[in-house]
């Protein structure tokens, strides 16, 4: 199935936001919710799905990959939270409001605790959002903070939010944005209890949250077993008896257990299924397009991509990748050759942005720019390596990319494997990894800016190449201040033609959801970021 550009969604998202910052929300629709309410069934079956180990603690302020990421979205409730589509509806927020998009008042619904029994107030989001902010606390998420008032990368911040009493928070942005209540519903904004600023240590091995979810036991590289949070009363029930994320490492085990009906959900079809599971698992398939994106990074301190001569070797590389026959040959379709930074999901896509042709195959003019190079500041004989982790499959589309590399570059290419997926986050987090290294990007909300900031911006928590250019920096400012959604796209477009100029990332192709679930679930769907909505999925 070729995977459909849904142009709506980013339309719908962002005229849900501005409607929720001129007025707030009265709740969820539930438009996207099996059982809430007073159809919220109390299931009892337990349902399991395909995850891996968390590379990190599971705090807001700390997790930032898929495996952690889909435990904390399912432990904590924010202010807001996205539905399927990617719209925003209020869970602990009760009002979200701005008359100049700039200085914000949020007001919290009462009754709302953590897990432990104790409240969750003003200062449960304040604390936790000033905690993750400061440079000293040394949080994975604090360049989501950015865009507050008293924020700094260079020393401790101070960062415009306040408690003003027990369910009123006050907010001071450093430029007016209109889009703020779409940021709220990611997990860098979630709240934390008073005992996680008691004992941060203990709290990282059994988290309190206040979100539909508790962890019941977390055997490391095993399992994380979740059950129901007997105090939540929010608008996620969950129409199950808990869940089970079982740590895999091989996803060709994880989808023969699914066919074998000893998986319940599988996020991810590996792509030696790609051809065949759509007919075998039917209507139980999952081929949706979704808010991700697959890329190559270039370090910037690898001296041979830097200068003059780096461009153009970076330029050689991207021109050297057929991308078409790849998506359909390794994926059958269900990837979509990248023309731009975002996505086709998101509002602002586009496919015509200068600079943007670098990523159409072109083999003889490939050839030219990396001898031109050569010419200009020679390597001599080299060799690329491609890293990525060895316990998922992404051997078959690097050995497919080094393919033509080789052949039209006449250079050799590797890929250079690491044996599971938190063991190349670290090596890549310590700038240990040698040579390009994948990259993808699931988007923490439905924005333009949320795909070029986190990971292109100046010291950006995901910036994972250490990219830094003072004119992105400063036309990402400017279409955060931008007065309208029509001239902030235009400036996010010509943010990423920077982008196509220093090629700090090399795009590959858009990711559709691609998963399946057994005969012994209902009510399964997986949303705007690809992630299965796990809560409302019942177990027959």
């Amino acid at each position: 199935m070729t995977p459909r550009r849904l142009a709506g969604i980013g339309a719908f998202t962002l005229a849900s936001a501005l409607l929720l910052s001129a007025c707030g929300s009265s709740g969820s629709d539930d438009s996207d919710s099996a059982a809430t309410g007073d159809d919220a069934a109390a299931g009892t079956g337990i349902v399991s799905v395909s995850s891996g180990e968390p590379q990190n603690p599971l705090t807001p302020g700390m997790t930032n990959e898929v495996y952690g990421g889909l435990v904390v979205k399912n432990i904590y409730s924010g202010l807001v939270y996205y539905d399927a589509d990617g719209a925003i509806q209020n869970e602990v927020a009760e009002s979200i409001e701005s008359e100049d998009n700039k200085t914000w008042t949020i007001t919290l619904q009462d009754g709302w605790t953590f897990s432990d029994g104790t409240p969750v107030t003003a200062s449960s989001f304040v604390d936790a959002w000033k905690y993750t902010a400061n440079l000293e606390n040394a949080q994975n998420q604090q360049y989501f903070f950015n865009g507050f008032e008293g924020f700094s990368f260079e020393e401790n911040s101070d960062i415009a939010v306040e408690a003003t009493d027990d369910l009123t928070i006050t907010a001071e942005l450093s430029v007016p944005s209109a889009d703020f209540p779409l940021w709220l519903g990611y997990s860098a904004f979630y709240p934390l209890p008073e005992s996680f600023f008691e004992n941060p240590d203990s709290f990282n091995e059994e988290p309190v949250g206040n979100g539909p979810y508790v962890i019941d036991s977390w055997t490391h590289d095993q399992e994380i077993s979740l059950v129901p949070n007997e105090s939540y009363e929010g608008p996620r029930t969950p129409a199950n008896g808990g869940l089970d994320l079982v740590a895999y490492t091989e996803e060709d085990t994880a989808y023969n257990d699914l066919l074998g009906g000893n998986l319940d959900v599988l996020p991810n079809v590996p792509s030696s299924a790609f051809a065949t599971f759509e007919d075998e698992l039917g209507d139980r398939a999952v081929n949706q397009p979704a808010a991700l994106i697959q890329v190559v990074n270039v370090p910037e301190w690898l001296p041979e991509f830097q200068g003059e001569a780096g461009v153009m070797r970076r330029q050689a590389i991207s021109l050297s990748i057929d991308r078409d026959t790849i998506t359909e040959q390794l994926y059958s379709g269900s990837r979509t050759p990248a023309k731009d930074f975002t996505s086709p999901v998101i509002d602002g896509y586009s496919e015509d942005i200068p600079g943007s042709e670098v990523l159409t195959y072109d083999p003889e003019q490939a050839k030219e720019l990396w001898d031109e190079a050569e010419s200009m500041d020679p390597i001599g004989d080299y060799t690329l390596n491609i890293a990525s982790n060895a316990d998922s499959d992404h051997q078959d589309w690097i050995d497919a990319v080094c393919t033509t590399i080789r052949q039209d570059l006449e250079i050799g290419c590797e890929f250079a494997p690491y044996t599971t997926f938190d063991e190349f986050l670290d090596a890549r987090d310590n700038g240990k990894v040698e040579g390009l290294f994948r990259g993808g990007w699931q988007a923490d909300w439905p924005s333009m800016s949320n795909f070029l900031g986190p990971i292109y911006g100046t010291g950006a928590g995901s910036n994972d190449a250490q990219y830094s250019s003072e004119a992105f920096d400063a036309k990402l400012a400017e279409a955060a201040a931008a007065p309208d959604t029509d001239t902030a796209t235009t400036l996010y477009k010509e943010a990423q033609e920077i982008l196509f100029a220093d090629l700090p990332g090399i795009p590959l192709w858009y990711q559709n959801a691609t998963g399946g679930y057994s005969e012994n679930v209902e009510n399964v769907a997986f949303g705007w970021d690809s992630d299965p909505i796990l809560y409302q999925i019942s177990k027959q």
